[in-house]
């Protein structure tokens, strides 16, 4: 028997596959409403997060289409680009509650060892986010540097890479989708008002004041991202169609994420 290379797909992978393998056998036909996302994540066994980033992973792929107000539906077959793991990026909730655990207790400890000119660093940041904003223009690379930079403060290049992957493996075509339906003037005015939040902890030295701030911001988005979805769609009405049954699960039942 030859060996075959050990799969590692990330939760929502699985479960979009198995949904566009449904489709493409005609159980789910174009035109058809899904089954609600509270079906799905149950005879998936999963959390209704994974199954809102395969859902999001699938209308990337042109497999499925968000109706407001009405649902997710199967879309009519056609010719998309081809996504990858590389190009996908983690699942955005999945990505939110790990910078939650990890960046709440970054945040503390820059409180404690952060130079004047490293604290210098992460108000230009908030500094040139606010800016940009203000011109109607994209801050993500602000937004990158601001984080980055309270994780240098550190002085632990470990924990530096850690952040750096988390916000550069993040950014891929599945984040992006959540931001082009999600992200208002509104959530981004929330946005710099955390971010000055953090800054003013990380400078009075407060370490317990800065994990919380950074926990509130994350929290914060993980959220909005969840109240824009629940908007885009109609919640939860639809009878579950028969071919339901044919639902596998791809592994072990998670608990949802949970924003404090």
């Amino acid at each position: 028997m030859p060996i075959r290379a050990v799969e590692n797909r990330r939760l929502y992978r699985q479960i979009a596959d198995q949904l566009s393998a449904l489709m493409a056998s005609g159980e789910f036909r174009p035109g058809a409403r899904l089954p609600s996302e509270r079906d799905l994540a149950v005879q998936l066994a999963v959390s209704r997060p994974s199954v809102r980033e395969a859902l999001i992973a699938l209308e990337v792929e042109g497999k499925v289409e968000v109706r407001v107000g009405a649902g997710i539906f199967v879309a009519a077959p056609r010719p998309v680009p081809v996504s990858t793991p590389s190009t996908e990026g983690q699942g955005p909730f999945e990505l939110l509650r790990a910078r939650w655990l990890i960046e709440g207790e970054i945040a503390m400890e820059a409180a404690r060892t952060a130079l004047p000119n490293e604290l210098g660093v992460v108000r230009e940041a908030v500094v040139e986010m606010q800016r940009r904003q203000g011109h109607g223009r994209n801050a993500d690379e602000a937004d990158r540097k601001f984080h980055l930079a309270i994780a240098q403060a550190t002085h632990n290049s470990a924990l530096l890479s850690v952040v750096r992957n988390l916000w550069d493996q993040g950014r891929g075509a599945i984040w992006k989708r959540m931001e082009h339906h999600f992200q208002t003037p509104e959530l981004l005015d929330a946005v710099l008002h955390d971010h000055r939040a953090i800054l003013v902890a990380l400078e009075a030295r407060d370490g317990r004041g800065a994990r919380a701030a950074m926990r509130r911001h994350l929290a914060h988005v993980d959220r909005e991202f969840s109240r824009g979805w629940e908007l885009l769609k109609e919640r939860e009405s639809s009878p579950a169609p028969p071919a339901l049954e044919s639902i596998k699960r791809p592994g072990r039942a998670r608990a949802p994420a949970r924003s404090r």
